[in-house]
Protein backbone atom coordinates (compact mmCIF):
# COMPACT_ATOMS: atom_id res chain seq x y z
CA UNK A 1 0.00 0.00 0.00
CA UNK A 2 1.29 3.58 -0.96
CA UNK A 3 0.91 5.98 1.60
CA UNK A 4 -2.57 6.97 0.66
CA UNK A 5 -4.05 3.76 1.86
CA UNK A 6 -4.41 2.92 -2.26
CA UNK A 7 -2.29 0.05 -3.19
CA UNK A 8 0.09 1.42 -5.87
CA UNK A 9 -0.29 1.26 -9.34
CA UNK A 10 2.01 -0.72 -11.46
CA UNK A 11 1.21 0.78 -14.95
CA UNK A 12 -1.31 3.16 -16.65
CA UNK A 13 -3.03 2.34 -19.81
CA UNK A 14 -5.50 5.50 -21.41
CA UNK A 15 -7.91 4.67 -24.00
CA UNK A 16 -10.63 6.74 -25.93
CA UNK A 17 -13.83 5.38 -26.80
CA UNK A 18 -15.35 7.03 -29.50
CA UNK A 19 -17.97 4.86 -29.93
CA UNK A 20 -19.29 1.69 -28.22
CA UNK A 21 -17.71 -0.26 -31.34
CA UNK A 22 -13.92 0.79 -29.23
CA UNK A 23 -15.11 -0.41 -26.07
CA UNK A 24 -16.17 -3.48 -27.78
CA UNK A 25 -12.80 -4.05 -29.11
CA UNK A 26 -10.94 -2.93 -25.39
CA UNK A 27 -13.09 -6.40 -24.19
CA UNK A 28 -11.85 -8.79 -26.65
CA UNK A 29 -8.43 -7.67 -26.53
CA UNK A 30 -8.79 -8.83 -22.68
CA UNK A 31 -11.17 -11.67 -23.57
CA UNK A 32 -8.34 -13.52 -25.40
CA UNK A 33 -5.62 -13.38 -22.51
CA UNK A 34 -5.70 -16.44 -20.26
CA UNK A 35 -5.04 -14.50 -17.35
CA UNK A 36 -8.26 -12.92 -17.16
CA UNK A 37 -9.28 -16.49 -15.50
CA UNK A 38 -8.35 -15.47 -12.38
CA UNK A 39 -8.75 -11.67 -12.57
CA UNK A 40 -10.51 -9.11 -10.05
CA UNK A 41 -11.62 -5.85 -12.22
CA UNK A 42 -13.09 -2.67 -10.73
CA UNK A 43 -14.70 -0.49 -12.60
CA UNK A 44 -15.20 3.52 -11.60
CA UNK A 45 -17.37 5.76 -13.21
CA UNK A 46 -20.48 8.11 -12.96
CA UNK A 47 -24.34 6.41 -13.91
CA UNK A 48 -24.08 5.92 -17.60
CA UNK A 49 -20.42 6.02 -18.04
CA UNK A 50 -20.72 2.71 -20.05
CA UNK A 51 -19.24 0.15 -17.23
CA UNK A 52 -22.04 -2.94 -17.32
CA UNK A 53 -21.27 -1.59 -21.11
CA UNK A 54 -17.93 -3.23 -20.69
CA UNK A 55 -19.07 -5.72 -18.82
CA UNK A 56 -21.41 -7.01 -21.00
CA UNK A 57 -18.90 -6.77 -24.55
CA UNK A 58 -16.09 -8.37 -22.19
CA UNK A 59 -19.05 -11.41 -21.22
CA UNK A 60 -20.19 -11.45 -24.78
CA UNK A 61 -16.25 -11.87 -26.10
CA UNK A 62 -15.63 -14.96 -23.64
CA UNK A 63 -18.65 -16.46 -24.91
CA UNK A 64 -21.87 -15.81 -22.67
CA UNK A 65 -24.82 -15.68 -25.37
CA UNK A 66 -27.93 -14.67 -23.08
CA UNK A 67 -28.90 -11.24 -21.76
CA UNK A 68 -26.40 -9.90 -19.49
CA UNK A 69 -28.02 -7.36 -17.29
CA UNK A 70 -26.80 -5.06 -14.70
CA UNK A 71 -26.88 -6.39 -11.23
CA UNK A 72 -28.05 -3.37 -9.46
CA UNK A 73 -30.98 -5.08 -7.66
CA UNK A 74 -29.57 -8.74 -7.28
CA UNK A 75 -26.13 -7.15 -6.24
CA UNK A 76 -23.84 -10.13 -8.01
CA UNK A 77 -25.05 -11.82 -11.38
CA UNK A 78 -22.64 -15.49 -12.13
CA UNK A 79 -21.89 -16.60 -15.08
CA UNK A 80 -21.01 -20.39 -15.55
CA UNK A 81 -18.60 -20.26 -18.76
CA UNK A 82 -16.46 -23.51 -20.17
CA UNK A 83 -13.60 -23.84 -17.64
CA UNK A 84 -14.63 -20.23 -16.41
CA UNK A 85 -16.73 -19.05 -13.45
CA UNK A 86 -17.26 -15.29 -13.65
CA UNK A 87 -19.21 -13.09 -11.46
CA UNK A 88 -20.26 -9.16 -11.88
CA UNK A 89 -21.41 -6.95 -8.92
CA UNK A 90 -22.87 -3.70 -8.79
CA UNK A 91 -22.31 -2.20 -4.83
CA UNK A 92 -24.06 0.28 -5.95
CA UNK A 93 -26.98 0.03 -3.65
CA UNK A 94 -25.05 -0.86 -0.59
CA UNK A 95 -25.42 1.66 2.24
CA UNK A 96 -22.22 -0.22 4.55
CA UNK A 97 -19.53 -2.11 3.33
CA UNK A 98 -20.47 -4.37 6.10
CA UNK A 99 -23.25 -5.45 3.59
CA UNK A 100 -20.45 -7.16 1.12
CA UNK A 101 -19.32 -9.35 4.15
CA UNK A 102 -22.94 -10.25 5.00
CA UNK A 103 -23.83 -11.49 1.42
CA UNK A 104 -21.13 -13.67 1.87
CA UNK A 105 -19.15 -12.68 -1.02
CA UNK A 106 -15.68 -13.24 0.35
CA UNK A 107 -16.27 -16.59 -0.68
CA UNK A 108 -16.75 -16.02 -3.91
CA UNK A 109 -13.27 -13.19 -3.92
CA UNK A 110 -10.80 -16.48 -2.74
CA UNK A 111 -12.39 -18.80 -5.34
CA UNK A 112 -10.78 -19.43 -9.00
CA UNK A 113 -12.84 -17.10 -11.58
CA UNK A 114 -13.21 -13.75 -12.93
CA UNK A 115 -14.79 -10.84 -10.74
CA UNK A 116 -16.04 -7.79 -12.41
CA UNK A 117 -16.78 -4.90 -9.71
CA UNK A 118 -18.97 -1.73 -10.03
CA UNK A 119 -19.28 0.48 -7.54
CA UNK A 120 -16.45 -0.88 -5.39
CA UNK A 121 -15.95 1.84 -3.39
CA UNK A 122 -19.15 1.03 -1.67
CA UNK A 123 -17.59 -2.34 -0.21
CA UNK A 124 -14.43 -0.17 0.46
CA UNK A 125 -11.97 -1.84 3.02
CA UNK A 126 -13.51 -5.46 2.17
CA UNK A 127 -12.23 -5.75 -1.32
CA UNK A 128 -9.63 -7.24 -2.45
CA UNK A 129 -6.63 -5.56 -4.21
CA UNK A 130 -7.94 -5.44 -7.19
CA UNK A 131 -5.86 -6.78 -10.86
CA UNK A 132 -6.98 -3.73 -12.88
CA UNK A 133 -8.99 -0.59 -12.16
CA UNK A 134 -11.08 0.97 -14.95
CA UNK A 135 -11.91 4.47 -14.97
CA UNK A 136 -14.37 5.79 -17.35
CA UNK A 137 -15.55 9.54 -17.89
CA UNK A 138 -17.84 10.87 -20.01
CA UNK A 139 -15.97 13.95 -21.82
CA UNK A 140 -17.76 16.80 -23.54
CA UNK A 141 -17.74 15.29 -27.13
CA UNK A 142 -19.93 11.96 -25.83
CA UNK A 143 -16.54 9.70 -25.60
CA UNK A 144 -14.79 7.77 -22.79
CA UNK A 145 -11.76 8.74 -21.45
CA UNK A 146 -10.61 5.47 -19.90
CA UNK A 147 -7.86 4.92 -17.46
CA UNK A 148 -6.34 1.47 -16.94
CA UNK A 149 -4.61 1.10 -13.94
CA UNK A 150 -2.67 -2.32 -12.96
CA UNK A 151 -2.21 -2.97 -9.24
CA UNK A 152 -0.85 -6.38 -9.13
CA UNK A 153 0.96 -8.69 -11.24
CA UNK A 154 -1.64 -10.13 -13.64
CA UNK A 155 -2.98 -6.83 -14.03
CA UNK A 156 0.32 -5.73 -15.94
CA UNK A 157 -0.16 -9.35 -17.54
CA UNK A 158 -3.77 -8.06 -19.04
CA UNK A 159 -2.53 -4.93 -20.18
CA UNK A 160 0.20 -6.16 -22.27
Amino acid sequence: MSSTGHPPILETASLVWSDEGDCAATAARFAVHPALRRAFIELHGTLGAGKTTFVRHLLQALGVTGRVKSPTYAVMEPYELPGLPAWHFDFYRFNDPQEWEDAGFRDIFVAEGLKLAEWPEKAQGLLPVPDLRLDIAVDDDDRRQVSVSALSELGQELLR
